[in-house]
């Protein structure tokens, strides 16, 4: 009987397990099922959600799995029952259940949705292509009278997508935009260490984007935002960016998850205390150079999963697992039309900014973090190999 590798999730970390687990098997000579369980059929490059133009932030998954023989199901995961190594999912409207010899659960991360009132009534979001989408053709359509956006959260993704959000207003024909960033911190940023405060808040500064910091929000509406401190800041448009958490599907694992509901990984990507289950991405967490946790980053993702696939098939045919490590950590921060910042290291020491860090940054949005898209059978395999990347390209 045919063997079985399933990858729960077409994300970062779930298209390179399919991708890595395909390179296995062919390495191998295995006769083994792959297939990729996704609610779409796009892969989406998640991190550009913040962008005006989403025309080539999607990958269709076909043109990347067909080549290499790994077969797409698109469906919704319901349940997954480790004792009896079972899938519940929801495709086709009906009700399936998919046997496994191995998992890869990879289903990713959601925005953090705390019970404000009014938040799932009146915000918007770049947490998915969807709701990407939708702000920015709310954005579009705005009167140009209604000129103030509040951003909520002074995270990566809340900097980002205020950074390009006077652009964004300006293409709709509102000629003096107001953008506001709050955030619970007392300065904007930082959370990407001293060094790069003092850039950000030049960055925000040059582009007309207002910081708030040591605010947060009571309640939201049509009109905008209450703060609990009482302020009110009138606004067309409130954007959520604040915070994230693991899949709630991660609760089906008889395993003691992280604050942000990660699932504990061993540095094979094997869910500790299981036999058949492996975990990467956002979902996973582990010592990623064996003292610093792993980051919800396509940084971290990527590899993640390449070794998770890799490592499900040598699982499989008892062969030798391999250990992820990386190394090295890099942080590179899109700040709109200003430029970007590139830092290095956890401590996050500062090496490029504006223009030149841009550059590094459009090279991983465009073109480093994508699969080959050539529907090349071997570009794609050699592609999916369990190795780290080098860092990054600095620009002089």
């Amino acid at each position: 009987m045919t063997r079985r590798i399933l990858v729960l999730g077409g994300g970062f970390a779930g298209l390179w397990s399919a991708l890595a687990a395909a390179r296995a098997r062919e390495t191998f000579g295995a006769d083994i099922e792959i297939v990729l369980l996704s609610d779409t059929e796009w892969h989406s490059i998640r991190v550009r959600n913040y962008e005006a133009d989403l025309s080539d932030t999607r990958v269709a998954l076909d043109g990347v799995l067909g080549p290499v023989g790994v077969r797409r199901l698109q469906g919704t995961v319901e349940g997954i029952d480790v004792a009896t190594r079972m899938v519940t999912c929801v495709a086709g409207g009906a009700t399936r259940r998919i046997a496994y010899d191995r998992l890869v659960f990879a289903l990713g991360s959601r925005l953090a949705r705390p019970p404000v009132p009014g938040l799932a009534e009146h915000a918007f979001d770049v947490d998915t292509y969807a709701s990407a989408t939708r702000l920015n053709e709310h954005i579009a359509g705005l009167p140009s009278r209604a000129s103030t956006v509040l951003v909520v959260g002074g995270g990566l993704t809340g900097i980002e997508a205020a950074a390009e959000m006077p652009g964004k207003l300006r293409a709709a024909g509102i000629a003096s935009p107001r953008v506001i960033l709050a955030d619970r911190a007392p300065r904007i940023g930082s959370d990407m260490g001293a060094e790069a405060v003092p850039v950000i808040e030049e960055a925000l500064q040059a582009l007309g984007v207002e910081r708030l910091g040591g605010v947060s929000v009571a309640a939201i509406d049509a009109a905008g935002a209450t703060l609990k401190n009482g302020e009110r800041i009138e606004a067309a448009t409130v954007v959520w960016c604040a915070g994230m958490q693991a899949h709630p599907l991660t609760a089906a694992f008889p395993a003691e998850r992280d604050r942000l509901g990660r699932l504990p990984v061993d540095p094979t990507l094997k869910i500790k205390g299981l036999a058949a289950e492996f975990a990467a991405g956002d979902v996973a967490t582990f010592l990623i150079d064996g003292a610093h946790g792993c980051v919800m980053s396509c940084q971290h993702g990527r590899p993640m999963g390449r070794f998770a696939g890799h490592n499900a098939v040598c699982d499989l045919l008892g062969r030798p697992m391999l250990p992820l490590a990386i190394a090295w950590y890099t942080t590179i921060l899109d700040l709109g039309p200003w430029g970007a910042l590139y830092t290095e290291g956890w401590e996050r020491r500062l090496v490029s900014r504006g223009a030149t860090a841009k550059r590094t940054k459009e090279l991983i949005n465009r073109e480093r973090i994508y699969p080959p898209r050539s529907a090349e059978r071997q570009a794609i395999l050699d592609a999916a190999a369990p190795t780290v990347q080098t860092p990054p390209v600095r620009f002089d």
